[in-house]
């Protein structure tokens, strides 16, 4: 047995006592399905399915012509942060013929990742806007692509994002990368969470 089928099937510590679901969600084609599967301590459930001429016109590939698969329900995948802490990731599918599904994927979720390819800034705004609507916290991460120009203040400025959203650097492919992101995100919640409680009722 190799290492990669080993680890596939990576075994929930019998200490595991809390499970958080979060979503990482963003535009076509801008990494989800990439960071799931980079980060993921288990084989990763997905659901991506080869391109057919049934998305012409539909799909907007511009800047990702060379993309031949896409999510068509969403990506699962699990990572423990400590003994005791569990993270379990779903990513959404960022054609806006899906959707529809997002709201389903929000049930439950403790916080999200907007991630967001800067070739493509504009795909990211129903992220953010959905997010907002449903009160999901969220941070938003930039994948760094090759030709990537634009600065983090330039991003958070397009993006009309507030101060206290988390905006962070990343490269999807990279485990420890995509881990910095998750971590971030869990930083953000307990803060949230501990400004909170500080409030007197």
């Amino acid at each position: 047995m190799d290492s990669t089928t080993s680890e596939s099937r990576t075994p929930l510590a019998e200490t595991a006592r809390e499970g958080l679901k979060i979503v990482i969600v963003g535009g076509f084609g801008v990494g989800k399905t990439t960071m799931v599967r980079s980060v993921s301590e288990i084989r990763p459930l997905s659901t991506e399915e080869t391109m057919t001429q049934a998305g012409l016109g539909i799909d907007n590939t511009g800047a990702v012509e060379g993309k031949t698969t896409t999510t068509v329900a969403f990506d699962f995948g699990r990572i423990s942060l400590d003994e005791e802490m569990v993270l379990y990731l779903f990513g959404a599918p960022g054609q806006e013929r899906f959707w529809f599904l997002w709201d389903r994927l929000f049930s439950g979720t403790l916080g999200a990742v907007v991630l967001v390819d800067t070739r493509r800034l504009a795909d990211s705004w129903y992220a953010i806007d959905r997010l907002e609507h449903h009160g999901t916290p969220f941070i938003v991460a930039r994948n760094n692509f090759p030709g990537t120009e634009h600065s983090i203040e330039a991003v958070r400025d397009a993006l009309s994002l507030p101060s206290e959203v988390p905006l962070v650097d990343c490269d999807a492919r990279d485990r420890d990368s995509a881990k910095k992101v998750l971590i971030a995100l869990v930083d953000h919640l307990h803060a949230l969470s501990t400004a909170r409680e500080a409030v007197p009722s």
